[in-house]
């Protein structure tokens, strides 16, 4: 087995169909068979039901699959590094990030990483959480800032600051007289607005689980695709909606911003990183996020947290939480 046939079966893999794998590796098709057959030959094991149309991954394949893209992106990583060298380039490293991160504490925290890696050329690119954690393994970045907790022994993770969440409501909506924190049970009968819809897990279901940790259940829940079409309901009085208190930065003259009571209603800053990289820029980037989350957890009030854990097995899809 090398990283040709590993190439081949991930083509044949995506693709759920040999001719169409062909094509894009621009090979025929009775080659290609021929190849992933000695390669299930070579293994003593059926990577593919060809019996289902399209084909299906056995467990054996969906096994191969994901160790095949860590082996395919490191070496891709591999092959980067040697370039970068040989032509005497400054490295580059590359951030994941999910958008709603932006507005908190990450701003000052790549600053502050940039003054202290002056050989490195940092870039951010917007993603999910969980498409950071296979970006991560496949060394398409160096790290992940997000709002989900994906359980995967090839990453780690340090939460960086417990968020509170604040109530966005349209002006002239009854809350927004309130002097004092709102609370869940409040909501409950109000339609609340929730984003991003598909795929899931994604933080429609990290705020639906607050609820319950109160035991409370809200009556109707509408979900949109994104942060912004959610604002955009809310200031057109469609409900209200639960967002990280850094969005209030977002000023909107027909939104009102409003505090919850419960402590444990908050949304992580997550930082997730290869579990094997023990880089000098790792390191550093760890130091700074030691000092941020000082100085968050002293302005942090006490409380219950429950924090939610998703297998990065479960349907995959581009929420943006």
């Amino acid at each position: 087995m090398d990283l040709k046939d590993l190439l081949s079966f991930i083509a044949v893999a995506t693709e759920r169909n040999f001719t169409r794998a062909a094509e894009q590796l621009g090979i025929s098709q009775p080659p290609l068979s021929r190849q992933i057959k000695e390669l299930e030959a070579e293994l003593g094991l059926q990577l593919f039901d060809r019996n289902m149309r399209p084909i299906k991954l056995t467990n054996a394949g969906r096994m191969l699959l994901e160790h095949s893209h860590r082996v395919v992106g490191a070496f891709a990583q591999l092959e980067e590094a040697m370039r970068r060298l040989k032509q005497g380039e400054r490295h580059q490293f590359v951030f994941g990030f999910v958008g709603s991160t932006i507005y908190g504490p990450i701003p000052n925290m790549i600053r502050r990483f940039r003054d202290t890696a002056l050989n490195l050329d940092i870039d951010l690119i917007e993603m999910s959480t969980r498409n950071q954690i296979e970006a991560l393994k496949e060394g398409r970045i160096d790290a992940g800032l997000g709002r989900l907790t994906f359980d995967d022994p090839a990453v780690k993770r340090r939460v960086i600051e417990h968020e509170p969440l604040v109530v966005a409501m349209p002006n002239g909506h009854p809350f927004a007289q309130a002097t004092a924190p709102l609370r869940l049970e409040e909501l409950i009968d109000e339609t609340i607005i929730l984003y991003p819809s598909q795929p899931r897990p994604s933080y429609v279901d990290h705020v639906l689980g607050i609820f319950q940790d109160y035991a409370l259940h809200p009556h109707k829940v509408r979900e949109v695709r994104e942060l912004q079409a959610a604002l955009g309901l809310v200031a057109a009085q469609f409900g209200i909606t639960l967002v990280p208190a850094s969005i209030q930065k977002l000023r909107q003259e027909d939104l009102i911003y409003r505090p919850l009571a419960e402590s444990g209603a908050t949304s992580p800053i997550i930082l997730n990183w290869r579990a094997n990289d023990q880089s000098p820029a790792i390191t550093a980037l760890l130091a700074i996020c030691a000092e941020l989350e000082v100085f968050t957890t002293m302005n942090e009030a006490p409380g219950r947290r429950t924090e939610r854990h998703w297998d990065t097995t479960a349907d995959a899809g581009g929420d943006r939480s």
